[in-house]
């Protein structure tokens, strides 16, 4: 993950809220009988997983969607802003791998070979990634948001021999070219050029390679896939020369569809809506691999700054988001109610409908139609992962009748290790174990608090030439078991459920040795109007050994406005916020409190999954 230098969250637009369903209440009948049997098994209900499912290879899934789901819509693009989107079926997106892998292997002779992807989330990615699965050669996804010499690090570090790449980023391909001598083939997507010199186009090689298997050559598909095979490298967070390359094998990814199995249901009628960078394990994964092995189709966003018409033309019934972007969507739609003048109808219809839902009768969908209409009618889950969210959201995503997931996970784990059972869910949690892994809590301390180690099947081979990196964050125990030093700080509740405190890197100790995890308070500042971002960090003071508990906040300067009027001077807006800062201080314990506050003016800088670099911000200070 990389830094999004410009990332602003998109100002989505959403129209009045005019609860004109509220007349369903006086439609509802309750079957008490039918009630009676739901309440006697409820409690037997959230302890029973589902079916679990055994693949070992993303072949054997992809293998098997290719026949059983032919027919069915698999993706859909729109490949131009102005026309409508376009449906691929399961047929066509395997023709296209199976042609692509072909002419890889066998006119390129690039079996077993290292690929670079590197572009936006599109059709050619999807293909690209598939056929590198299904045994033409060991993908290495990258953040198309590096800059050129550190993708020109990651081809190097890789030693990847291809490139398969974007129109847009054909400029930064064709500036690092020359010092690329290892790489024998460019391949830009969408593109129908020739083989000329190393250049050559996505579209011919799918040509060459369905000549070949109409012709009857089957080598592609006859390629055996070790399921332990080091197969994908991802390089972590941190500048190319230091990040870390994350080595895993099939094993590692279909585990990941085994694991969500027994967590959640999904059939061919739902429909995943990807908005989150492919390079990153948690869309690439759950957003890409878990559809196609339950016969989803999946409909990829334009850009943030589409998500909203994108979602209503798309109708999708399943979103994987992080929580800049939840939060986001629950602050708009909020205030379109509230400039409604509906916000008091809402809660008390959030109340009435819980209190029905409580006893077996579920209209939630009927009396918040309009709300669900903004994210396209046909929303069911959301899953917010990556970070940790306000509780606060999660749980109105719940009251207006969505079911709100929380995964766990990182790139290391490929990337689910947690999940929350749809049967069970608890929000606020961070989710359970899932089927395939077993999390424990290293040297807890008074509150149960300490490291979260995790085994699991999904957790990756190692770093990529670092064995001494991987020494230091897998532990093998007495029985052989490989245990993965996460460096997130949490304990687990009675019944399993993991909660995130903070990261230990990002602990902030006092000299009297108090811990003071920066995430915890930047939840509780998360819930002030007038705070649109921020975070919270230890200042070093000149001559002192004690760091000040500081925050650095960007102000939300709509919010002031409608809250505090027009014309303010900077001095006011610091003033507003520090009397909310107080405020929040009377919550915590004294060594815990806010001393310092510095309005930022400019964005945060950001991965691709839209968490702040901590490094980045505080080398600022340095």
């Amino acid at each position: 993950m990389r830094i999004l230098k410009d990332f602003k969250v998109p100002n989505f637009k959403f129209p009045k809220i005019k609860m004109k369903n509220i007349e369903n209440i006086d439609e509802v009948k309750v079957d008490y009988d039918e009630l009676k049997k739901k309440q006697e098994n409820s409690h037997k209900d959230k302890n029973k997983n589902y079916v679990k499912t055994n693949y070992e290879t993303i072949k054997e899934i992809f293998t098997m969607a290719k026949e059983k789901y032919a027919d069915d819509v698999f993706m859909l693009e729109k490949f131009n802003p102005k026309e409508n989107f376009k449906s691929i079926t399961y047929k066509e997106f395997a023709d296209d791998v199976i042609a692509f892998g072909t002419a890889l292997t066998k006119k390129y002779n690039l079996k077993d070979e290292r690929v670079v992807i590197i572009g936006e989330n599109t059709y050619d990615w999807y293909v690209s990634y598939m056929a590198m699965l299904c045994g033409a050669g060991l993908a290495v996804p990258v953040d198309k948001e590096l800059p050129s010499n550190e993708i020109e690090n990651v081809i190097n570090r890789s030693r990847a021999t291809a490139v398969i790449y974007s129109e847009k980023k054909k400029d930064v391909i064709k500036k690092i070219q020359d010092k690329l001598p290892s790489v024998k083939f460019f391949i830009q997507m969408y593109s129908k050029e020739d083989l000329n010199g190393r250049e050559v186009g996505f579209n011919t090689l799918i040509e060459q390679g369905r000549k070949l298997v109409d012709s009857g050559d089957t080598s592609f598909m006859d390629i055996k896939i070790d399921p332990d095979e080091f197969k994908v490298l991802i390089f972590t967070s941190g500048t190319t020369s230091n990040s870390k390359g994350v080595m895993i094998c099939n094993r590692n990814l279909a585990e990941n569809v085994n694991a969500v199995s027994t967590y959640v249901k999904l059939t061919e009628e739902d429909r995943f809506f990807s908005v989150l960078p492919l390079h990153h394990t948690y869309e690439s994964s759950i957003g890409f691999l878990l559809p196609m092995a339950n016969g989803c189709s999946i409909a990829v966003c334009q850009g943030l700054k589409y998500i909203v018409p994108d979602l209503q033309e798309t109708k999708p019934t399943c979103m994987l988001a992080v929580p800049l972007l939840i939060e986001n969507l629950y602050k708009k739609i909020n205030k379109t109610i509230e400039k409604s003048g509906k916000s008091g109808l809402v809660n008390s219809m959030i109340h009435i409908t819980n209190a029905l839902k409580s006893v077996g009768v579920d209209i939630k969908k009927k009396v918040f139609a309009e709300i669900y209409a903004n994210l396209g009618g046909k929303i069911r889950i959301i899953v917010s992962a990556a970070a940790p969210i306000d509780a606060k959201v999660g749980k109105w995503v719940q009251d207006i009748g969505i079911q709100f997931l929380q995964g766990y996970g990182l790139t290391e784990t490929a990337p689910i290790a947690a999940l929350t059972p749809e049967f069970n869910p608890k929000v606020g949690s961070a989710g359970k174990a899932v089927n395939c892994a077993e999390l424990k809590i290293d040297n807890p301390n008074e509150k149960g608090e300490g490291e979260v180690l995790i085994k699991s099947a999904t957790l990756m081979l190692g770093y990529y030439e670092d064995e001494d990196a991987t020494n230091e964050v897998i532990e093998i125990d007495e029985n052989g078991d490989r245990w993965f030093h996460s460096g997130d700080v949490g304990y687990l509740d009675d019944e399993g459920f993991l909660y995130i405190t903070g990261r230990i890197k990002n602990v902030i100790v006092t000299q009297n040795g108090k811990n003071i995890y920066p995430e915890e308070i930047e939840l509780l500042l998360g819930k002030v109007p007038e705070i649109k971002e921020c975070m919270v960090y230890g200042k070093p003071q000149e001559g002192e050994k004690e760091l000040i508990i500081s925050v650095k906040v960007i102000p939300n300067y709509e919010e002031i406005e409608n809250l505090h009027g027009k014309n303010l001077s900077e001095e006011d807006i610091y003033n507003i916020i520090w009397e909310q800062i107080k405020q929040i201080n009377r919550k915590l314990t004294s060594y815990k409190a806010i001393k310092n506050l510095e309005i930022k003016k400019e964005e945060f800088a950001k991965t691709t999954t839209m968490k702040i670099k901590r490094y980045v911000e505080i080398n600022k200070e340095k």
